[in-house]
């Protein structure tokens, strides 16, 4: 392993074949001119009456409008975040905070996945150790899919919320967001039909956490039913730092930090007009794009899971059908993910073994071991898991060269 080790020094100064777009994108120059345009430019704050001022509240509110027209949504509809974590941490605990304030006297419940990203595993985990909330874990199958049948299961009188990612941001499935959508709103029917409903029959609401899906898959939040949706400029080729929450109907949720009242109250803080004005060009640009590189990468992924899958002793993890056109997910035979990384580092190629927020654990993926729970497969397993997403700038010959130095470490 010194080997490796000594190679990845020396590769530093070296220039990757990036293959870890799942954990962020490199900023497309298109949106760095808008950004650098707006911090030269236009570096007033919104709240003033001088002309300046007025030219940043104009920016934001285009872009918060541009933006609504991309999902289908209303100009108050769009709430801008510093990102992904801070999107569903507003639409999670804003929620319940709504809830209980006006129904003390009911613990309100919520229902998730065993595959979502931490920042709802820890959200969830913390309202579960407050005792303010109770957390239903819906299972997935040996494909990394929700079972909707598990989701219904789950359904109780007192669920205000159901949050299911979009799209696994390590294995990739896509999740049957329009199906679950249809679920609850057949539910809530049923307990305003039965006069059984011991709450406001518009909960249950339903978020998605749709990070990873954006690039991809249809983010029209009307085609989805969705009442809340999570986007990040750090996977559509924008900045980090800064993302946008849908929410359908603002009387339901509760500000959970405080300051100035920005964002309709729910976000205080002064907007970056930069971060925002480069978040609107990059989902611009993602939605001219989708059809093409999808289709693209579509190509490039079921390739090389066609020569990986030559080797008997890799496996694919998640569904070879509802994945996305960029994302692989295998497991070798006696190799960890870590050592795996570590070599192909070694050689020039930059990929991942578990999300990125996971990166500093020891511990193994909770997605591969719920993956591996379906499967019947024990999750005390030593062998992890090797992630492999595509970009915009990914090649045949990038895929082509991976697989051959791939062979070479595992032979």
């Amino acid at each position: 392993m010194f080997f490796y080790f000594k190679k990845l020094i020396q590769s530093v100064c070296q220039k990757d074949v990036y293959l870890d777009h799942a954990s962020t994108t490199p900023i497309d120059n298109r949106v760095l001119s808008v950004m650098n345009n707006v911090i030269k430019n236009t570096y007033g704050n919104q709240g003033g009456m001088y002309p300046l001022a007025i030219a940043t509240k104009k920016i934001i509110s285009d872009a918060r409008r541009n933006i609504g027209v991309l999902i289908g949504a209303t100009v108050d509809q769009v709430l801008f975040t510093r990102g992904g974590t801070e999107s569903n941490n507003i639409a999670l605990l804003g929620v319940v905070e709504h809830f209980k304030k006006n129904n003390p006297n009911i613990i309100p419940h919520i229902i998730t996945s065993l595959i979502e990203h931490d920042s709802i595993l820890e959200i969830c985990g913390h309202l579960e150790h407050l005792k303010q909330a109770e957390v239903s874990y819906i299972p997935c199958d040996q494909n990394g899919i929700i079972d909707i049948s598990e989701l219904k299961k789950a359904l109780r009188p007192n669920t205000i919320l159901v949050t299911v990612m979009y799209a696994n941001n390590e294995i990739g499935t896509i999740q049957p967001i329009r199906d679950n959508t249809k679920l609850v709103r057949w539910y809530k029917k049923q307990l305003k039909e039965n006069n059984t409903a011991i709450i406001d029959t518009a909960y249950p609401l339903v978020h998605t956490d749709a990070i990873q899906a954006v690039n991809y898959c249809d983010i029209n939040i009307l085609r989805l039913g969705v009442d809340m949706m999570t986007l990040s400029g750090s996977k559509i080729y924008g900045p980090k730092s800064v993302g946008a929450l849908f929410i359908k109907n603002k009387a339901f949720i509760n500000p959970v930090m405080f300051g100035g009242g920005q964002e309709f109250g729910l976000r205080s803080g002064t907007e970056d007009s930069a971060m925002i004005a480069g978040f609107e060009k990059a989902l611009q640009i993602s939605q001219e794009q989708k059809q093409v590189e999808s289709t693209r990468l579509t190509i490039l992924r079921d390739e090389l899971i066609d020569e990986l899958l030559k080797d008997s002793r890799i496996t694919v993890n998640g569904s070879k059908e509802h994945r996305l056109p960029n994302n692989i997910n295998i497991t070798v035979k006696d190799f960890s993910g870590e050592s795996l990384v570590i070599r192909l580092a070694a050689t020039g190629f930059a990929v991942s073994s578990k999300s990125a927020c996971q990166s500093d654990s020891d511990e193994e993926s909770h997605v591969i071991a719920a993956l591996r729970a379906a499967q019947g497969i024990s999750s005390k397993s030593e062998e992890g898991s090797l992630r492999i997403t595509f970009g915009r700038s990914t090649t045949r010959k990038d895929v082509r060269n991976f697989k051959k130095a791939l062979t070479k470490i595992t032979k």
